[in-house]
């Protein structure tokens, strides 16, 4: 018996961002898929529901892989419908399965059972921000969170900027929300004046804001950063 898939399913970074989140290819699959594996349960439903899905909810199987049941997950079980040739959805809780995102080892254990992986063609705030920033696209790095004590993080900044200068290297990196105006605060207080620096929030939203300037220009201006979704971008000259 041959197994199933695994697809790997994106999610709207944004609210009313479903029209340039999907393709129409993701309405077929999600309407022949009746299993998933997901990081968030509410957020994967409200998704299915807003991409069009015309198969009763309750009919379908839900698989937590939250940060509360990661530990203790049972993989055989868990895959068990591909090990009987039938396919699976995996979803995140924003954006593109397995890049940021606790997904990637759901996605190793795939592969380590022989079991086709497929990824689906999504939003992911990375490579939008990138594309958008006029930064260096050619190489780059995805650093993922900053250290949290503010000694270690502007030990961090200075190295990854002289890092930069170096290597002509685009720097990515995020915050937690909540501490999004504390860290373009550290930013502006410890790059140098003509670094370039892209700040990309909230994106596919309405409320889109991606602009890359040098830090002294940054330094000129007032913006509030708090509890929005942000990506932030250096690149050293």
């Amino acid at each position: 018996m041959s197994k199933g898939t695994l697809y790997l399913i994106p999610v709207p970074l944004a609210e009313q961002a479903e029209k340039v989140s999907y393709t129409l290819f993701h309405l077929d699959l999600i309407n022949h898929i009746k299993e998933y594996i997901v990081e968030n349960e509410k957020t994967a439903r409200k998704f299915l529901k807003e991409a069009g899905i015309r198969t009763p909810q309750n009919q379908l199987i839900i698989h937590d892989y939250s940060k509360h049941s990661r530990d203790k997950v049972n993989y055989q079980e868990m895959f068990a419908a591909l090990q009987r040739g039938e396919d699976i959805g995996l979803m995140s809780e924003a954006g593109c399965p397995g890049v940021a995102d606790p997904g990637a080892d759901v996605v190793f254990e795939a592969h380590k059972r022989g079991i086709r992986v497929v990824p689906l063609v999504g939003p992911s705030s990375i490579l939008l921000s990138l594309m958008a920033s006029g930064l260096n696209g050619q190489y780059f790095c995805f650093l993922g969170y900053l250290p949290i004590d503010k000694g270690a993080r502007t030990k961090k900044i200075k190295d990854i900027e002289q890092e930069s200068q170096r290597e002509r290297r685009t720097q990515i990196f995020i915050e937690t929300p909540f501490r999004n105006n504390q860290m373009l605060s550290e930013l502006l207080k410890t790059c140098r004046p003509q670094t370039k620096l892209c700040i990309a929030c909230d994106i596919t939203s309405k409320d889109e804001f991606i602009v890359t300037q040098t830090i002294e220009k940054w330094k000129s201006q007032s913006i509030d950063l708090h509890k929005k979704p942000c990506i932030f971008l250096i690149l050293a000259g």
